[in-house]
């Protein structure tokens, strides 16, 4: 048995056991990652020696690019609540653009304007508005704005920097913030632009509706932020209601925070572009201090209609939610350093220079296979990344577009076996069916739509 062999084997095996572990034996996350990890490591060239320093160098470069983003995303998402500005936001562009946009207007805004929020507080923070305004929108109204939801937030996740996966992947493969920002609107965009309006023609004609059996009766039940079960037995993420406001601040002001993280990451990625080169342009662009700017303005912000009694605790309440993230995101970079130690880059370098498809392409499936067996769209994307990281820049394209396209295929077929998946279907009051029908269905659409753009513009790079 040859040595390759032997290295794909151990590797499938420690990825199948890592999954049997979360979904079979239900032991947490954390435990069967890095249990599979280890195992990994000390039965490759890593070997038991190495072992714990790739876990720790790992762990390390992943928390390293993303710990900060990921903390005062989160701790911007709290604040954003106090002020209640993302409901008033899509509101305002109800007003003006009218109800039909709707769908639409929350997939752009969720995939470019609050991408430094993660995934799962923007997800709290935007079911129950979409709920609410999809129950006018007729009898598939709540499927319809379930789809651009996910669509949104998955696709602002995994392209568009400051999202968590996009600035991970970024960071493992070397890619400039500022060209993974520009590059990922190019990309994120588009993709949930179009995501919604296939997912919007395939619902009466395809994926045939029923809110009989797609809806829970007890959607109610989550409004009040309940703690229910699915029909399947799993359990669910409780909704967390936001506080009431007493006074507002002008809509403007209010998504000034988010803007201003915004409009500076961008300054960055133009100063580079054109060739700039200054230590205070570089320390103000850089997508730390911008999102660190944003989250101090939402504070300032913040406290002119709460207490700041009820600011600390939200913010409190931010930090411990940061937990599981930081440390599943940290070991998700452990295995990649592993997985890379071990040889399996070499393999797999071998592998895609064999023109047996096009290097774009084999990288969307690495991804799109971790993800299914992973269940994590960050950790899947940091997964892949970590192992075409040595060999990234052999592929004949350049490295944004492989970041890229480890994203889009690490959007394809959630199942049940991510946290996401459930908290999506407590929030949007569905039934498992339904939730397969929406969040399933509109994510592998954006994997699919996503791929083509991307190969463009390999094509064309």
């Amino acid at each position: 048995m040859s040595h390759d062999f032997l290295l794909l084997v151990t590797t499938a095996v420690a990825i199948v056991g890592i999954v049997l572990l979360i979904t079979w034996a239900k032991i947490p996350p954390v435990f069967a990652l890095l249990l599979g990890t280890l195992f990994l490591g000390v039965t490759t060239d890593v070997g038991f020696a190495g072992t714990p320093e790739a876990v720790t160098s790992g762990f390390a470069d992943v928390l390293g690019d993303i710990g900060v983003l990921i903390t005062f995303g989160v701790i911007t998402g709290a604040l954003l609540t106090v002020t209640d500005t993302m409901q008033r936001l899509v509101e305002a562009m109800l007003r003006i653009f009218g109800e039909r946009s709707l769908p639409y207007i929350i997939a752009v805004a969720l995939s470019s304007l609050f991408t430094s929020i993660y995934s799962d507080v923007l997800l709290v923070l935007s079911a129950p508005l979409a709920r609410r305004l999809g129950s006018g929108l007729g009898p598939r109204g709540i499927a319809l704005m379930g789809g651009a939801l996910t669509a949104g937030i998955e696709v602002g996740l995994v392209f568009v920097a400051p999202g968590v996966a996009a600035v991970a992947v970024a960071g493992v493969l070397g890619v400039p913030l500022g060209q993974m920002f520009l590059c990922g609107l190019l990309v994120g965009v588009p993709t949930a632009v179009l995501t919604t309006l296939v997912f919007r023609l395939a619902l009466p004609r395809l994926i045939r509706w029923d809110p009989a059996q797609d809806e829970l009766e007890t959607a109610a039940a989550a409004d009040s932020g309940d703690r229910s079960e699915t029909g399947s037995g799993e359990p669910v993420a409780a909704e967390v209601a936001s506080p009431a406001v007493t006074k507002q601040l002008p809509l403007t002001l209010a998504i000034s925070p988010v803007l201003l993280s915004l409009v500076l990451i961008a300054g960055g990625a133009l100063a580079s572009g054109l060739g700039v080169d200054h230590d205070v342009i570089g320390f103000v662009t850089d997508p730390v201090v911008a999102i660190f700017f944003g989250a101090c303005l939402a504070f300032v912000l913040a406290g002119r209609v709460r207490s700041r009694q009820e600011i600390g605790a939200a913010v409190g309440e931010a930090l411990t939610s940061c937990g599981p993230i930081l440390i599943l995101s940290g070991i998700s970079g452990s295995l990649g350093a592993v997985i890379e130690k071990s040889g399996l880059a070499d393999v797999l370098g071998s592998a895609f220079s064999s023109g047996f498809l096009p290097p774009l392409l084999l990288v969307w499936l690495v991804a799109a296979v971790l993800h299914i067996a992973l269940g994590s769209i960050s950790v899947s994307a940091i997964t892949a990344a970590g192992i075409l990281a040595p060999i990234a820049g052999s592929l004949g394209v350049p490295v944004v577009l492989v970041a890229l396209a480890a994203g889009s295929g690490a959007l394809f077929l959630p199942h049940v076996s991510s946290n996401f998946f459930w908290m999506f279907q407590s929030l949007l009051g569905l039934s498992t069916r339904g939730t397969f029908k929406t969040h399933t269905v509109a994510m592998s659409l954006a994997s699919l739509i996503s791929l083509p753009i991307v190969l463009v513009l390999g094509a064309v790079a």
